[in-house]
């Protein structure tokens, strides 16, 4: 018999504006948007459902930040369909753009569909995340990057030390990291998934979210133990960082819910240079994903 994936726990509905000034033109680079339900069920793999997060309720988010657009990434709740997807890219050109979860079977015709709607990146997990979601394909990757799209991974614990030399074998120009890489905080920085990681980023083709803290680390905000982690970043590499709320922060069950006000401004604890936070925010999600039209190049 079907099961129905559990309920998220929603988002905080009433973010607050940051202490941090956002500079003009900054992108949200992590996000999903979810619903209407009517329209959109849940794969019945799904480890998760969630309340509608519908794009009108992120563009109030991005406006109480600060935000001048952001980057829609499939939810693994609707599995390797991109109707949803396209539907909110249709239906708001230029202040999205997006990156999808595809099907092994995936066609040039429609890979060619996406990148008119403004997907820019095609998403792969590691097995350590369960459900019904594409796991990393040479054949997909070779294809996306016929278009000029990134290849966006999420590993598992420390598995970047498996699936690095996988990643440097594919053709693509750009390869960017979920979630600070879902390297465990715990084991700081001078673990060797972490030390692995700053090698990556020396070869000028690996990117890293800075976003989704609550993923590596058990606690709750300010999520002290990715400090000195992201600190190490952005020292690194801040031309190869981008931030992102991840909002609507599913998979938060038991767990206090952050509020985006709060989280926006961990990024001037992790980065307290203007400059960096300017490059972050604003320079890199163009390298990454090109202009955002509502407001220009």
């Amino acid at each position: 018999m079907q099961t129905t994936p559990p309920l998220a726990q929603p988002p905080d509905r009433s973010p607050r504006k940051p202490l941090t000034a956002c500079p003009p033109g900054a992108i949200d680079c992590h996000l999903h948007i979810f619903g209407p339900a009517a329209l959109y069920p849940f794969h019945p793999d799904s480890k998760y459902s969630s309340e509608d997060a519908l794009p009108e309720m992120h563009i109030h988010l991005q406006d109480t930040l600060g935000l001048a657009g952001a980057v829609v990434v499939s939810g693994g709740g609707y599995g390797t369909n991109t109707a949803h997807l396209s539907a909110v890219l249709a239906q708001h050109p230029g202040r999205f753009k997006g990156v999808a979860l595809l099907p092994e079977d995936v066609s040039r015709a429609e890979l060619q569909r996406l990148d008119a709607l403004g997907v820019r990146g095609a998403r792969f997990v590691s097995p350590g995340h369960r459900g019904a979601l594409p796991r990393l394909s040479p054949r997909i990757a070779a294809m996306v990057a016929e278009l000029g799209w990134h290849v966006q991974f999420y590993p598992s614990g420390e598995d970047l030390l498996t699936f690095a030399d996988d990643l440097l074998a594919l053709p693509n120009s750009a390869i960017v990291l979920d979630h600070f890489a879902a390297i465990p905080a715990a084991g700081g920085v001078n673990q060797p998934a972490f030390q692995r990681l700053l090698k990556l980023l020396d070869t000028g083709r690996f990117w890293v979210k800075l976003s989704g803290p609550m993923r590596i680390t058990p606690g709750d905000l300010p999520y002290d133990p990715v400090t000195p982690l992201a600190q190490a970043l952005v020292a690194a590499a801040p031309e190869r960082l981008v931030w992102g709320t991840d909002w609507p922060h599913v998979n938060m069950n038991g767990r206090g819910m952050p509020n985006d006000g709060d989280l926006f401004d961990l990024l001037a604890h992790w980065a307290p240079s203007a400059a960096a936070r300017q490059r972050i925010l604003v320079e890199n999600p163009r390298a990454l994903y090109g202009p955002f039209n509502s407001i220009g190049p």
